[in-house]
């Protein structure tokens, strides 16, 4: 199995949601939300329009885990998830397919892939390059990595920043700014 990246240009990820915005309202939520919350795509996918409307806080157990994880929508994400999920069924699945069912993982890999590489971006793109994508901006903006640990519930801190390939870019950082 080939291990995905972190998008680490907020230029990038500007551009894979203008790309995504223009497709679909839907991909556009999908992205935009998966990389502002952190879930894996199993967590996402489950969710139903009532996990969202008119809601402040997601609530879930996560699939892999069986952990209980509360979060708020931040203030950006409200007005889309909003406008999304209006006159729409609470039981109803968030992100539905065009036969009206539950949209699966292959969709949307193949959704955030055709996005990237529309985007132009060379590294390696999965579902999961929106949970390192919010793993990477968080440790970015805030440099908190046992915060991090906890959100993904990780057992430990070196776990956790190479996991957002955090511990990478320090090495390499640190052989460029070496030198005797």
């Amino acid at each position: 199995m080939n291990t995905v990246e972190p998008i680490r240009k907020k230029s990038d990820i500007e551009k894979v949601k203008a790309i995504l915005k223009k497709s679909s309202e839907r991909n556009y939520l999908l992205f935009t939300l998966g990389i502002n919350c952190g879930l894996r795509i199993s967590d996402l996918l489950s969710l139903n329009v009532g996990d969202v409307k008119g809601r402040s806080y997601i609530s879930l157990k996560e699939k892999k885990t069986g952990k209980y994880k509360k979060f708020p929508i931040n203030s950006n994400l409200k007005p889309i998830i909003s406008k999304f999920v209006k006159n729409r069924v609470d039981d109803e699945p968030l992100f539905l397919t065009i036969f009206n069912t539950r949209m699966g993982r292959v969709m949307a890999y193949k959704i955030i892939n055709s996005a990237c590489k529309k985007a132009g971006l060379d590294i390696a793109i999965g579902t999961h390059t929106m949970r390192k994508t919010f793993g990477y901006h968080h440790y970015k903006q805030y440099k908190d990595v046992a915060m991090l640990q906890m959100i993904f519930n990780h057992s430990n801190p070196k776990v956790t920043l190479r996991y957002i390939g955090i511990e990478q870019d320090e090495i390499e950082e640190s052989y460029r700014n070496f030198y005797l």
